[in-house]
């Protein structure tokens, strides 16, 4: 299928040809007719595109000290290919779909094949969208109307946090499409409404939909204006939704308002606030999120949970049903904003002049003739079955960033890559060569050509798609963790037989400095204390979830359990964990966890969130026979009486290099295992066990988690 997406490395806007996405759980997969291109955002996503780098620094100084402290912490070759490969994933553009379900994902309620909805899908063929995302579109709607309802939704909530009363006097400042919308809401909740804009054709457009609009470079001062309307008692609302870097917006709001008016920014300008204009009339200001309660919270959009009405009267859904409801209802007239009509093929006429101010909505007219395909060629490449063929499922941050530059480097045969959505897989397939790109990979397990998987999805998914990968006779190489609960341990032990090899990516043990202090310390019982000084991540990040990434401890902190196996040359007897805090939750990211080996070694891990980013993330040390050595950030290695060794500097090294090198090397000419298994199936119980310790607080034999 075609898809559009944005290039920020080249600036780059392009009609590309990717796999179509496969329906899922709880979701609906749609064939396009219509979308409406957002000017307004989207024109500011393609200028930042185009922008040279100095100019994207500029509109971005906090990513730019994000950037400084990593040069300080990891150097700055890793973290200039870091920032380019960022820069090199492809953003797909568009949030404004209408269109025909073709395929209901299993739990779906109330959509059906053959509906016509509208949702937040992007601008491409085919979109897979979450129910809570969705809206049918009544019988009296056109598809080209329907696309307005994500960006009426983004005025309508605005408008609800405003809380107009009929009579009452609302000012929108800025009449672009959102601004148009909005105005057109509050005239049908009983408004008067006065619109505000520097572009004279959106003031007349505004004036023949009722609006009492203005242009202040026409000679009008707003704030006089609005308070000559008034009586001089001042606007009682204020909803801003312009674009600007100005911070003169919202001084006149503010000065425009009535004693405890309220202003809602639902655009995006300068903040600089002044406190003497708020003070004394004791004004409200909020800022509205896009399309009302629900957005961002992946148990609503994603898991499908929908919020009770009587509690939460208006989700983004029930927005998106009263917007098409006012549009079947004729109070909102939305075929006058269309700017131009444009066949998707000739996406360009939008997009190579979307700088024009002038226009407000552009309608993209889809194809019907077209079908779905989830696998698309990308090179002419192909290898011979039993030569070491790779497939890989998962297109994310470690794929791109870490993963794939090194494959590439190696020349790995790489054949075919899977992702949900298609456009990530396809840019890194045709960055590396990979041969095909695919939603579907199950559709790879079939393909003789492929002899090994890498899986590096979310952590939930890497024990059912091992044994999946396994039960097809393939080599399989999956990111840590190997599962996050027993039943997903289980599946994979009872797929695993021996026929072919399973590597989890606990990359550290094949750091040279891991190597160097093994080779130095030998086998005698040790001492390990490593300190991963991981940093906070966002609560709402999906690695906390248990039941997706298991939280931080089974998902990070077993890297240190198996380097620590590793170096021993011992399986872990016993765990105990303890946590920060009063009453610590199982998904902790501060906790200090105490590993008691067979062979009487013993290991402390320290996997603390709470740490400045300017001190190094990750310091081993380990104590044995009256020998010292420490590794500082897998950097510097430093021997204390260890005779033979003194000092081991690299740059930033954790051994991802090595073991990809070696994984494809025994793929291709065989010979053991990478990592035993036994030592991978211990260190996953051990995970357990350090959870299980937690909620239990005593020491935990991890042989007794074995189902």
């Amino acid at each position: 299928m075609k898809q559009i997406i944005q290039s920020f490395k080249t600036g780059d806007t392009i009609l590309e040809e990717v796999p179509a996405p496969v329906v899922r759980d709880g979701y609906v997969l749609i064939k396009t007719s219509r979308t409406l291109v957002s000017l307004g955002t989207e024109r500011m996503l393609v200028e930042f595109g185009r922008a040279n780098m100095l100019q994207k620094a500029m509109q971005q100084p906090e990513r730019v000290k994000q950037v400084l402290n990593k040069v300080k912490t990891d150097g700055l070759k890793p973290t200039m290919q870091a920032v380019f490969n960022k820069l090199g994933q492809p953003l797909p553009l568009g949030y404004c779909n209408a269109g025909t379900v073709i395929a209901v994902g299993a739990g779906v309620k109330g959509i059906a094949i053959g509906d016509r909805v509208a949702s937040n899908g992007q601008h491409a063929e085919y979109v897979c969208v979450p129910q809570n995302l969705v809206a049918h579109i009544p019988a009296n709607v056109s598809d080209e109307a329907a696309t307005f309802t994500v960006i009426g939704s983004i005025g309508l909530q605005g408008i609800r946090l405003c809380d107009p009363k009929l009579g009452e006097t609302i000012v929108v400042v800025g009449l672009g499409l959102i601004g148009l919308i909005t105005a057109e809401l509050l005239l049908a909740n009983g408004c008067r409404v006065i619109g505000i804009d520097t572009d004279a054709n959106k003031v007349e457009l505004a004036k023949k939909k009722g609006v009492i609009a203005i242009n202040p470079t026409a000679g009008t001062d707003p704030v006089r204006y609005v308070h000559s309307m008034t009586g001089d008692a001042g606007a009682d609302g204020v909803i801003i939704t312009a674009s600007a870097k100005t911070d003169e917006i919202i001084a006149q709001a503010a000065k425009m308002s009535r004693k405890r008016g309220r202003i809602i920014l639902i655009g995006v300008i300068g903040l600089n606030i002044s406190r003497a204009d708020f003070y004394e009339k004791e004004l409200t200001f909020q800022v509205s999120c896009s399309y009302g309660p629900g957005r961002y919270d992946d148990s609503y959009e994603k898991e499908g949970n929908d919020y009770p009405l009587p509690f939460v009267r208006w989700t983004e859904q029930r927005n998106f049903t009263a917007i098409l409801d006012m549009i079947s209802r004729g109070k909102v007239d939305v075929t006058s904003l269309i700017t131009s009509r444009v066949p998707l093929g000739e996406y360009g006429k939008i997009y190579n002049d979307i700088s024009n101010r002038d226009a407000i909505a552009s309608i993209l007219e889809y194809p019907e003739d077209s079908s779905p395909a989830e696998t698309v060629t990308v090179t002419d490449g192909s290898f011979a079955a039993g030569r070491g063929g790779i497939g890989i499922i998962g297109a994310g941050n470690f794929t791109g960033m870490t993963m794939l530059p090194i494959l590439g480097a190696i020349n790995a045969p790489l054949y075919s890559i899977a992702s949900a959505a298609g456009v990530t897989g396809t840019a890194l397939a045709k960055k590396y060569k990979i041969g095909k790109s695919t939603t579907d990979y199950k559709s790879i397990l079939n393909d003789p050509a492929v002899d090994l998987m890498i899986i590096t999805t979310r952590h939930n998914e890497h024990a059912h798609m091992v044994a999946e990968c396994l039960a097809a006779g393939k080599h399989v190489f999956v990111e840590k963790p190997l599962a996050i609960d027993r039943q997903g341990l289980n599946d994979v032990l009872a797929a695993y037989n021996g026929s072919k090899t399973l590597t989890v990516g606990f990359n550290r043990r094949f750091s040279p400095h891991s190597v160097a202090i093994k080779k130095a310390i030998g086998d005698a019982p040790m001492n390990v204390i490593a300190t991963m000084n991981a940093g906070a991540i966002p609560a709402n990040v999906w690695v906390h979830d248990m039941k997706v990434g298991g939280g931080r401890i089974v998902g990070e902190a077993c890297h240190y359990m198996d380097l620590i196996t590793y170096l021993t040359g011992s399986r872990i007897k016993a765990v105990c964990m303890n946590a920060m805090g009063v009453n610590p939750a199982e998904n902790t990211d501060n906790a200090s966890i105490l590993l008691q080996y067979e062979n009487g070694s013993t290991g402390v891990i320290n996997y603390f969130a709470n740490g400045s980013k300017e001190y190094s993330k990750e310091r081993i040390e380990v104590y044995s026979q009256e020998r010292t050595l420490i590794c500082d950030n897998f950097q510097l290695t430093t021997g204390y009486g260890v005779r033979g060794f003194s000092k081991l500097k690299t740059n930033t090294d954790k051994g991802h290099n090595a073991q990809f090198r070696m994984l494809v090397e025994r793929v291709r000419t065989g010979g053991s295992a990478l990592i035993p298994f036994d030592e991978i199936v211990n260190t996953t119980l051990a995970g357990l066990a350090a959870i299980d310790s937690l909620r239990t607080r005593q020491w935990v034999e991890v042989g007794q988690l074995v189902n």
